[in-house]
């Protein structure tokens, strides 16, 4: 599948707000986080209350559930926010981006909102010093005529 990067968010992670808990199902990580978000149609913050909500399985599969709201201003300059839900997955032993994600949108940007409110994005998350990278991507159909 053909993909376009259309925004990264760098997720910064204060490790003392984190709520878990643990049990004979699985367990559970609450991780409340800031951070940027910079990219063609976007650049702004992550404004607070976001949060990434992890549950893990007795297979040891991590499922992924982050609400955020991010403000700042679109590609045409104009202020606006952008309200991101984005479920994703990870498995122990998987090669590639740590998470996969499928991001959800909705905004009060005239501009963006024709584009974000539709069903064609994908994501992954890698970890680096201070967080997450989280890269969005537009996903592109794959035409057969097309090389």
């Amino acid at each position: 599948m053909e993909k376009k990067l259309i925004l990264e968010i760098r997720v910064k992670i204060d490790g003392s707000e984190i709520s878990s808990l643990s049990g004979p199902g699985g367990g559970v990580l609450m991780i409340p986080f800031g951070g940027t978000a910079a990219g063609e149609i976007f650049q702004g913050r992550v404004c607070p209350g976001g949060v990434d909500v992890q549950r893990v399985n007795l297979s040891g599969v991590r499922h992924m559930q982050a609400r955020y709201m991010l403000e700042g201003t679109d590609h045409t300059g104009a202020a606006c926010r952008i309200y991101i839900e984005n479920n994703g997955w990870s498995a122990d032993g998987e090669e590639g981006p740590v998470l996969k994600t499928v991001p959800t949108f909705l905004t009060d940007s005239a501009a963006l909102a024709p584009y974000l409110h539709r069903n064609c994005f994908i994501g992954e998350g890698i970890p680096d010093e201070k967080g997450v990278l989280i890269r969005l991507y537009e996903a592109l159909e794959n035409h057969p005529d097309e090389k």
